[in-house]
């Protein structure tokens, strides 16, 4: 009777599948009928587009045909817009099969295009997809630096739901990086959005991100909120995987707080979806996290077959940290099972795969477990290794842990510190229009004044006219001595704006080549010659440095001139070195923005004070001060 039922379910989900499969293909009979028919090259790219959105994720091989026949018509046209739509969808392809750098090249051919054209729009849509590429190549920082920019120019579009959209990437990052007040902040902007222009799916990612963050803070009821709220509206919109994602964490939710029933409930949701989806690397965290609750109930020979089901779905889709972890809960089932040898098989073969992928962040809690295992075995010795190795290493943790958070507040104090500063300075100079504006309407009063003067009583008109005048001229000038205030804080502001881009971009090319060197030892001396070449360059570049001096000269009337002319025997290096003295910059900052170390910069202070002829009691930056 039981196999009778088991045939029934097969046949009908094969009648499902097959009713699938007559659908997906009239859709694109149809599509290809409206190709055939079209008037014009721009309505067969459409059309195109659409074929290809049909079969990305079904048929690889005809959606790589119809963008070659996309690409061919679009550069045909010579149509901005439809060439880089077709570049954007190109790098997605790539991106889909695992060829992140092809993908990356496609995508900065799409934003060359777009920004030749001046399409803002799909400049930051590219940027999004370029960023996405970032994180899960794991460069967090450049992420986040195409993510702030996005955020900078959604914000000038006026694009709320792009906008909305991302934030909630930008707190993704920052969830990545452990910064989760950042996070949590920036995706509660994405939801105020997302409440304000509906948008359900934006929404559902939102949602999806604020229930991990709870998780992570332990608000393990709050987190499930979230996430139900999440799977309501992907299960309304059909949208399967993220319904089998939402229900897995709803499932680890529920377990943490050792709710079992629901907990199980949710995960067997989830798993049912992930394996209609057949989706192997969400399919082996459903599956371990189902065999973590068969453990806990103690049904452990269904639980230990479920995880080394994981365990090889992860290998298998080349999933090291997963394949760890899957690892790990297998020696801790035979743990617990009081099977220490077995569960020593298991923790053994995790710690050989950490030393292949150099991922230490498990190694605390692996070599705990271990610990309890070979304490079962008697190998006292061994255990108490085991514990002091996790404990100097959870130290080494929790101290890596609070400089993050250190470096979390420091970034927001410098942020703030940052916009309360351009607050200030936009507050300044709308105090000097103010008054300019003010200035104008006393002029029109005076002149009123005037006039009712001399058709009242018709005297003292040479005076009167004289008084005006100088009056007049006393208000142009005062109202250019505002402009001149005006102009003055614009091109301070540019000054020390060029002046960060220029110290913080060496600085950026400096940390990639630097991690490159630390990820591939065997690459050293390729690796050091680039940096020796970069720190040339750096040294080298002037055009910046003289972008910065006529900036400077400006704002700080003709400094270099007077020191020239005071002392001509002056060099361009020392000139550099004033110029930053009298911008109050620390002995620290000039020798990273000049390159150099601290020490050199206190001798070439004390050269220049002995060169420009100070006495010692004098101070060399109050004197350049006074220039």
């Amino acid at each position: 009777m039981r196999c009778f039922f088991l045939f029934v379910a097969l046949l009908l989900v094969l009648t499902k599948l097959s009713s699938q499969e007559d659908s997906f293909q009239l859709k694109l009979d149809s599509l290809n009928t409206i190709y055939e028919d079209a008037k014009d090259d721009t309505e067969r790219i459409n059309v195109l587009k659409e074929l290809y959105d049909a079969v990305i994720m079904r048929d690889p091989t005809a959606a790589k045909t119809y963008l070659m026949e996309r690409m061919g018509l679009a550069e045909d046209l010579k149509n901005g817009q439809l060439l880089g739509d077709t570049f954007l969808d190109y790098g997605k392809y790539y991106y889909y099969n695992g060829k992140r750098d092809s993908a990356r090249v496609l995508y900065k051919k799409a934003l060359e295009v777009y920004s030749e054209n001046e399409l803002f729009k799909d400049q930051a849509l590219t940027n999004h997809a370029i960023a996405v590429l970032d994180l899960a190549t794991g460069d967090l920082d450049n992420a986040l630096k195409r993510s702030k920019k996005n955020i900078k120019l959604l914000s000038q579009l006026k694009d709320s739901i792009a906008l909305g959209r991302e934030y909630t990437f930008y707190a993704d990052i920052h969830q990545n990086k452990g910064n989760y007040e950042i996070a949590y902040e920036n995706v509660l902007k994405s939801l105020d959005i997302f409440n304000r222009f509906e948008h359900p799916t934006f929404k559902a990612q939102a949602l999806h991100l604020l229930a991990s963050l709870e998780s992570i803070n332990g608000n393990f009821k709050k987190a499930n909120l979230y996430g139900k709220e999440a799977y309501a509206i992907y299960k309304s919109q059909g949208d399967k995987l993220f319904q089998s994602l939402e229900a897995n964490g709803i499932g680890q939710s529920y377990m943490k707080i050792g709710d079992i029933e629901n907990a199980r409930k949710y995960l067997d949701t989830s798993l049912a979806l992930a394996t209609e989806m057949a989706h192997p690397a969400l399919l082996g965290v459903v599956k371990r996290n189902l065999a973590r609750v068969l453990v806990k109930t103690e049904d452990f020979d269904e639980g230990i077959t479920i995880l080394e089901e994981a365990a090889e779905l992860h290998r298998a889709s080349n999933r090291p940290v997963e394949y760890i972890r899957s690892l790990y809960f297998l020696g801790e089932a035979y743990n617990n099972r009081n099977y220490p040898r077995k569960a020593l098989f298991y923790y053994d073969s995790a710690m050989n795969e950490i030393q292949k992928t150099n991922s230490k962040s498990q190694l605390p809690e692996l070599l705990a477990a271990r610990s309890s295992a070979l304490e079962k075995l008697n190998n006292f010795e061994g255990a108490l290794q085991d514990l002091k190795v996790s404990k100097t290493l959870n130290d080494s943790i929790n101290t890596d842990k609070k400089k993050q958070q250190i470096e979390q507040l420091r970034a927001l104090y410098e942020t703030e510190r940052k916009e309360a500063e351009i607050a200030l300075q936009e507050e300044e100079i709308k105090t000097l229009n103010e008054k300019s504006r003010a200035d104008n309407l006393q002029k029109g009063l005076y002149a009123g004044g005037m006039a009712s003067a001399l058709a009242l009583f018709g005297l003292s008109v040479f005076g009167y006219r004289q008084r005006i005048k100088r009056n007049r001229v006393a208000r142009e000038k005062q109202e250019e001595i505002y402009k001149q205030e005006i102009e003055h804080k614009k091109k301070e502001l540019a000054s020390q704006t060029l002046h960060l881009v220029q110290k913080n971009t060496f600085l950026e090319e400096l940390k990639e080549n630097l991690e490159n060197l630390k990820n591939s030892p065997e690459k050293f001396k390729m690796e050091f010659r680039r940096i020796v070449m970069l720190l040339k360059k750096e040294k080298a570049s002037d055009k910046d440095w003289e972008t910065f001096k006529t900036y400077f000269s400006e704002v700080h009337n003709d400094f270099d001139q007077k020191l020239k002319t005071l002392y001509a025997d002056i060099s361009e290096k020392e000139i550099r070195l004033a110029a930053f003295l009298r911008m109050n910059l620390t002995t620290k900052e000039i020798a990273a923005t000049m390159n150099v170390l601290p020490d050199s910069i206190l001798k070439s202070k004390y050269r220049l004070k002995k060169k420009l002829g100070l006495d010692r009691e004098m101070d060399l930056t109050n004197f350049l001060n006074t220039l």
